[in-house]
């Protein structure tokens, strides 16, 4: 059977995802380890929902599994009888060693690169699964086997997140949902205390919403961000006086309330847009003010005619509240003419027509390649002419970062200290590239700190508070810093 998408196309959309998600990871050893690891662990993952599959494999499946690979990676070249005797031995799904990392800088950093490694893992199976045209009920429980025992072990590490958008049973003729292995003694999550398992867990009281005062004082307590604040308030004044306007029966004309924001990462971007959500459903504009974080892997799908279900299905999960599509640019490669990208801005432009009254859609990325997104389809320079441009931290803002961070986790800094990290922070601003990070860069600094931190206190015998609080010049010094007078000998 002739498959709807060739080996090229598959490389294409396999390598896409996996840079896609690269970006995001902050941590440079997570992402160095990542880089080298992802490939074989994807592989392993096509092996395993094909021996689901139960058929014998084709010289198609071969030319499947040599196209999954990334740029700089050793590229397979598989033979046909090594390929069925891998699947035929394919020995289970084995959790990838650096999800235990990934894990873990989500917990520090707050972040949720774990449960968007599920996502990629769960679209990148069921395009392994499309060779044949067709996901079979065996392969789907594969898939849904694979997301499981990654979400338990998130959901045992406390992680938050939400349910990934790509639901598997939409691919299937017929959708029961596979059950999931029992999880092994290391995988169980424990109940809480006082929880017998199997039991549903208590509901908790719900928090009332903030008032629109208390969310402009988190708007104006972001550090920086002169500029943005004040074109926030500004919308704000202005849907105020439409709705006055409105109640007075004077006339209201058109307004859109999507927006672009434009700059580099590290900039407060995601921030503010989650505290606008929250601020327009304070305002009445919005019924629920939830925020619905996508990139391009959370609306495009890997294979022909299914990226509208799943961008649908993002749409459908934020209606009530904005949408906010980072690094949007990758969804108009210019390139590619036939790129499932436009697929999404056409469905996401639906979208936004079909319910313009309970969705608000915010489109974030680099300045330049904004531009291009924008001028990409004459829908979306209708619908976006609201533009918020996030500048790049100074080296002062960043030190105030810094020093909130070591504040909300209980760190000290000593004057020397303090004085190293002001200097370090401002040479950092001062020679930045196109890879600098701003607020992801300060983070990274911070974890690195904490990190050297403990194994000189750890080798400490009986440590106080103060000395468990404590960062130093040492602990904040790197190989690769710019170079200050203290470093210097």
């Amino acid at each position: 059977m002739k498959g709807s998408l060739s080996a090229a196309e598959v490389h294409k959309q396999y390598s896409d995802g996996i840079t896609a998600f690269r970006r995001q990871i902050s941590d440079a050893t997570l992402r160095v380890k990542f880089t080298q690891e992802v490939d074989t662990f994807m592989r392993a993952c096509a092996l395993g929902v094909w021996q689901r599959d139960g058929a014998s494999p084709t010289p198609r499946y071969v030319e499947y599994y040599n196209a999954i690979y990334t740029k700089g990676n050793p590229v397979p070249s598989i033979l046909f009888w090594e390929l069925s005797t891998a699947v035929s031995e394919y020995p289970g799904f084995r959790v990838p060693d650096f999800f235990a990392r990934m894990r873990a800088c989500d917990k520090v950093a707050g972040t949720r690169l774990a449960r968007r490694f599920i996502d990629l893992v769960t679209l990148m199976v069921l395009l392994f699964a499309a060779v044949d045209d067709a996901v079979s009920e065996e392969e789907a429980g594969f898939v849904n086997t694979c997301a499981d025992t990654l979400s338990a072990l998130c959901d045992r590490d406390g992680l938050e997140g939400e349910k990934a958008p790509l639901d598997v049973k939409d691919f299937v003729t017929k959708k029961p949902r596979a059950e999931a292995p029992a999880p092994g003694p290391e995988e169980a999550a424990p109940a809480p205390a006082g929880q017998a398992r199997g039991e549903e867990k208590p509901q908790e009281e719900a928090q009332p919403a903030p008032s629109l005062e208390e969310l402009l004082a988190q708007l104006d307590g972001l550090c920086g961000l002169d500029k943005v604040k004040a074109d926030v308030k500004s919308l704000i004044n202005l849907v105020k006086v439409r709705r006055l306007r409105q109640e007075h029966g004077l006339p209201v004309p058109p307004m859109s309330l999507h927006l672009v924001f434009m700059g580099n990462p590290g900039t407060g971007k995601t921030t503010v847009a989650r505290l606008l959500a929250r601020i327009y459903h304070a305002i009445g504009v919005l019924s629920k003010g939830q925020l619905v974080e996508v990139d391009r892997s959370g609306l495009v799908a890997g294979f022909v005619g299914q990226t509208a279900i799943k961008t649908n299905e993002v749409i459908q999960k934020a209606l009530g509240g904005v949408l906010f599509i980072d690094e949007a640019y990758a969804l108009a490669n210019q390139d590619a003419p036939n790129d499932f990208g436009r697929e999404a801005i056409e469905t996401l432009l639906k979208g936004m027509e079909d319910h313009r009254d309970n969705l608000i859609v915010i489109v974030a990325g680099y300045t330049e390649l904004m531009g291009n997104f924008i001028h990409a389809n004459p829908g979306l320079e209708s619908r976006f002419n609201k533009y918020f441009y996030f500048e790049d931290y100074s080296g002062e803002q960043l030190m105030e970062i810094f020093q909130s961070m070591c504040e909300k986790n209980g760190y000290t800094l000593d004057d020397k200290a303090a004085e190293y990290a002001k200097t370090y922070f401002k040479e950092l601003y001062e020679e930045r590239d196109e890879n600098f990070g701003n607020a992801r860069d300060v983070r990274n600094v911070f974890e690195r700190a904490v990190a050297r931190q403990s194994d000189r206190v750890a080798a400490l015998e009986n440590p106080g508070k103060e000395e468990l609080m404590a960062l130093t010049t040492a602990d904040l010094q790197e190989e690769d810093a710019p170079q200050t007078e203290e470093s210097n000998p």
